[in-house]
């Protein structure tokens, strides 16, 4: 068998082996078996010195397109491997896409959040603006010009947490409002609400916190009365306790405001009748609130003889307990997950 005959059975066997071929790797086998190094390949290029010069040319040229052929079967058959791969990956890891999907558990905002987000919505529809202000506190606007100086037996109402002589936690979003007008220069109306964390020194049990969250609202202007008072707090308990409710009016004292009351919201367990919710009395405490006193506002730069105003501060913790029937406070913040789903 000449050396040119030789070339047309590698050929041959090139073809018929590739052809049995069934996974890559043995591909690379057989390609390696023909044209490796040591493959059948280099034993015919080992022929070619015995040749007369005048045929090496035209043998180099069979060579080389016998070599083509065999690249171009074992590219075939590559890619009908890779086909077949790919086929029994799709037998073998087919989705079943009329199958349900997986139920993914999404959180919800905290109730607290969420009671809060309902107050600043009714009271930015009747045009408050929101003011948010430092938790860290100075004395000067936390108490005394909210009529509250140093000594002032009303200061014991509000056990406080004191970081120096002069600074604290505040007791009341109150230094808020009183920013809000200190900053106000030209001393014009202001119709602000204030919520934000509060720290006092209370025991924690089911209805005290060492930290609650108050809302605090305040309106300063020149025509401002009760009545706008009265009107104003009566929308808050209709919108967070239902339409049919009521409010009523006590009077009180807070070194802020006079005159002083408190409010309270016809019970809604019994509308008004009285049951337990309401202890009998078909009433139920909700918040504080008066006219601002004159003193606070000349503290604060504003013309008592020409401006009045009113100011209002509810228990965000308070309203929600009330809304939904939650008889302990610490629930709001010890994170159990069981608590917080049920208001999604």
């Amino acid at each position: 068998m000449n050396v040119y005959e030789k070339l047309e059975q590698i050929k041959k066997d090139a073809k018929e082996h590739i052809g049995l071929v069934k996974s890559i790797h043995a591909l690379n086998e057989v390609k390696a078996k023909f044209l490796g190094k040591k493959g059948s390949f280099s034993e015919i290029m080992m022929l070619m010195k015995d040749l007369p010069n005048d045929e090496k040319p035209k043998f180099g040229q069979i060579t080389n397109e016998a070599k083509q052929i065999i690249l171009d079967y074992i590219e075939e058959q590559k890619t009908i491997i890779e086909a077949a791969i790919v086929a029994d990956m799709l037998k073998s890891e087919t989705i079943d896409v009329t199958l349900p999907g997986k139920k993914f558990e999404i959180g919800s905002l905290h109730l607290l959040t969420q009671i809060q987000n309902e107050i600043e919505d009714l009271f930015v529809g009747m045009g408050y603006e929101i003011m948010e202000g430092p938790e860290i506190e100075i004395d000067e606007y936390n108490f005394e010009k909210l009529n509250l100086p140093k000594d002032h037996p009303a200061r014991d109402m509000q056990d406080t947490f004191y970081i120096s002589e002069d600074t604290l936690l505040r007791t009341h979003t109150s230094p808020v409002q009183v920013r809000t007008m200190l900053n106000n220069e030209h001393k014009n109306a202001i119709k602000i609400i204030c919520p934000g964390k509060v720290y006092r020194r209370d025991a924690d049990d089911a209805t005290h916190s060492h930290q609650f969250m108050q809302i605090e609202g305040l309106v300063v202007d020149e025509t401002t009365s009760l009545s706008d008072l009265k009107g104003t707090l009566l929308a808050v308990a209709k919108k967070m306790f239902g339409e049919g409710r009521e409010i009523r009016l006590r009077p009180s004292y807070f070194p802020f405001t006079e005159p002083s009351v408190e409010v309270d919201v016809s019970c809604h367990n019994c509308n008004g009748k009285g049951c337990n919710v309401c202890k009998g009395t078909g009433w139920i405490e909700i918040l504080g609130a008066g006219m601002v006193n004159n003193n606070v506002l000349e503290a604060c730069g504003y013309d008592s003889t020409k401006y009045q105003g009113f100011a209002f501060g509810m228990g965000v913790e308070r309203i929600a307990m009330l809304k939904y029937g939650i008889n302990d406070i610490r629930l709001f913040y010890t994170n159990d997950v069981r608590f917080n789903k049920q208001f999604k």
